[in-house]
């Protein structure tokens, strides 16, 4: 199944787990293009946040979820990685769905200059810069015919 994903076959989530917001994206129904949907804000409560990415998942008809793994420069396991990991595991549980995990090493930065380059205010990247994350992350994992890191 992983061969094809990435082919226009699959409607993916993307998920960019951040502390205090979760950046949300979504492609279109080929699976080609990522786009910023919404960001959700972290509550402390692991499970009342994924009940909100589940209600996404039933109305957007989502088949695959890709979720930013948030690898050291050098490729290391950081503790932001553990964290993201031991959400990923929570996910995986919830969902029967395949959730996978995509190398998000600058995906924030890269976020940050695309809406810069856009000529959003400071105030208003604040608000949108986890979505778009998400939206590079999902991208990512598209154009790489989506295998899973």
């Amino acid at each position: 199944m992983a061969e094809s994903l990435g082919r226009g076959s699959v409607r993916a989530l993307g998920l960019d787990l951040g502390d205090r917001r979760i950046g949300v994206a979504i492609c279109d129904a080929q699976g080609l293009v990522a786009t910023p949907y919404e960001t959700i804000k972290r509550v402390g409560d692991r499970p009342v946040e994924h009940a909100i990415i589940a209600k996404l998942v039933d109305e957007l008809g989502i088949e695959a979820i890709v979720v930013g793994m948030p690898y050291g420069l050098d490729g290391s396991i950081g503790p932001a990685a553990k964290k993201v990991t031991s959400e990923v595991k929570a996910l995986r549980k919830r969902f029967d769905i395949e959730v996978h995990t995509h190398d998000e090493r600058l995906s924030t930065v890269s976020a940050q200059a695309d809406l810069r380059a856009q000529g959003v205010k400071a105030k208003r990247q604040t608000e949108m810069v986890d979505q778009v994350a998400a939206a590079v992350i999902l991208q990512a994992w598209l154009d790489n015919t989506g295998t899973p890191t």
